[in-house]
């Protein structure tokens, strides 16, 4: 089953996140800040990362920006998780490179159809 990299510092989100996620045979990984996540998509390589953009260290717009500057980590699919529901923040994140956009609290099936979707027609890198 595909790897999931979450990127949450916040502990009640990523133990609900993960363990609902795994539930639907996921495998997960988790990391508590921005650059961590970085450092971890490099090393694991998952399949999908779910990045908050409030992180300590850098934040998940940076993150993000870094993560798809880098050839070995550009077509991982990115999805911006947020409390921030405004229109801006959406067009933030896809400006930094996620690839799709969700509010929280997180609505479990609107999100697995996010995922389902970017794991079946993965992004391409930019050249």
């Amino acid at each position: 089953m595909a790897k999931l990299l979450i990127v949450e510092d916040n502990e009640m989100n990523r133990d609900m996140l993960s363990r609902r996620l795994e539930r639907r045979g996921f495998v997960t990984i988790i990391a508590v800040d921005g650059a961590a996540g970085v450092a971890m998509a490099r090393a694991e390589r998952p399949d999908l990362i779910l990045m908050d953009m409030s992180l300590p260290v850098i934040d998940g717009w940076e993150a993000s920006r870094q993560l798809k500057a880098d050839p070995a980590t550009a077509v991982i699919p990115i999805i911006a998780l947020t409390a921030h529901a405004m229109m801006s923040d959406r067009d933030k994140a896809l400006q930094a490179g996620c690839n799709d956009y969700d509010t929280k609290p997180v609505d479990l099936p609107r999100l697995l159809g996010k995922i389902d979707a970017l794991l079946k027609n993965p992004p391409s890198a930019t050249p």
